[in-house]
């Protein structure tokens, strides 16, 4: 649909220009006044510079968990309160700092306007609303509860990205030192090997084999064969990028990823509570099993763990117990399988797995405590070894001088 670009005044009678989509310029009019804006000026955007460069812009963007809850939240509240969700989605653009949300909200608002279901206009807008979010708004629809199912997806975005966040916190330490090691090594062969090296070269020692890699390596860092080092690098990325595109790739890293050391534990525990708080989210709301867990896998982020979710759904369809499935693949915890099979058993399946959830996102964050504690020593002697080996490596052909000057 076209874009429009308006002068508007508002309720407070500030003047301002906002973008709008609409079928034409007379739904465009009509938009913004249910809106609650006085027109002063509409009329078609043009410029193609500027739309490029607005698409562009726009490609480059991201919208994170935190917007997606941030929403959800105020939604549901507008939805609760009464407000019509055509102006819901209208005041929610107004304030949303996201230019690709508010893009978006604005897109929702004009086909929700022409008749449109809300989850059907989400649909349309992948890179804002995935699969589970607009499943759980379209339960929501049909079943009449909206502004609870916002408040449940709200919940569960804040969940899912406070899980990130500890996992990024565990990632965040051993990246920073691995990164300051890199360049501090780098700086130091570069800059500091040379110098030695010229002393070298004028006592005419015999150099040590350690002393003489270190010097190799100076050489090629400070030479045109540096290029050859990082297009290496930069193809073996390509090849390892393409080769975890492929379903085999992807099995084959994922599976070694869960038999990590340190990582494979924490990896383990996040994927069974992001899967046992978004399945037990959707059957909570309503949402049928085998689409529940049609979605649960293609957002569960392992390609084993989606195996592990698909035999699942195949089992339900042939009749079996969602239980005996996951204990067949052998990815999931006996304790969670155990607990999955009691809220089978009961019929309180959705209040089992946010039971497990809680569980396994209490033990993501000890198991991020521990991992933080047991990389801090490994990363300062790895840090500590790399500026050793480099000043030990200048310091063995002196021990030899002065061996011949005593």
């Amino acid at each position: 649909m076209p874009t429009f670009v308006a002068r508007i005044r508002d309720s407070q009678g500030k003047s301002r220009t906002e973008t709008i989509v609409a079928e034409n310029l007379a739904q465009a009019r009509t938009n913004l006044r249910q809106q609650g804006f006085i027109v002063q000026d509409l009329k078609t955007s043009k410029g193609f510079g500027s739309l490029d460069l607005k698409k562009i812009q726009m490609s480059f963007v991201k919208v994170s968990v935190k917007d997606k809850a941030v929403f959800s939240r105020q939604f549901a509240a507008l939805v609760n309160a009464g407000v019509a969700i055509v102006r819901s989605l209208g005041v929610l653009s107004e304030q949303c700092t996201n230019p690709k949300l508010k893009q978006a909200l604005l897109e929702i608002s004009s086909e929700v306007q022409n008749g449109v279901s809300l989850s059907d206009a989400m649909r349309k807008h992948p890179d804002c609303f995935d699969g589970l979010y607009v499943s759980m708004v379209q339960a929501g629809e049909v079943g009449g509860v909206l502004d609870e199912v916002l408040n449940r997806l709200s919940k569960l975005l804040e969940d899912v990205a406070r899980l990130q966040n500890q996992i990024k916190s565990a990632m965040a330490y051993p990246l920073t030192v691995g990164f300051l090691a890199i360049a501090i090594f780098i700086g130091m062969t570069v800059f500091l090997i040379p110098i030695f090296a010229n002393i070298f070269k004028e006592l005419g020692t015999e150099l040590p084999a350690l002393t003489q890699f270190m010097l190799t390596c100076s050489e090629i860092l400070r030479s045109w064969r540096v290029l050859v080092v990082i297009g290496v690098v930069i193809a073996a990325g390509i090849a390892y990028k393409k080769y975890y595109q492929t379903r085999v790739g992807k099995e084959t890293i994922d599976r070694l990823s869960l038999k990590m050391p340190l990582f494979g534990d924490l990896i383990q525990k996040s994927a069974v509570a992001r899967f046992s708080r978004t399945f037990g989210a959707l059957t909570r709301s309503g949402v049928p099993i085998l689409t529940s867990l049609e979605i649960v896998r293609d957002t569960s982020g392992n390609q084993v763990v989606a195996n592990a979710i698909e035999a699942a759904r195949i089992e339900i369809q042939q009749g079996g117990m969602i239980s005996l499935a996951l204990q067949k693949e052998k990815v999931f915890p006996v304790m969670a399988i155990q607990m999955i099979s009691i809220g089978e058993e009961t019929g309180e399946i959705d209040a089992m797995l946010m039971k497990i959830a809680d569980f396994y996102e209490d033990e993501v964050e000890q198991a991020v405590k521990a991992l933080t504690s047991v990389l801090e020593p490994i990363m300062i002697v790895v840090l500590g070894g790399m500026v050793g080996t480099i000043l030990l490596s200048m310091y063995l052909p002196m021990f030899k001088v002065f061996e011949k000057l005593g």
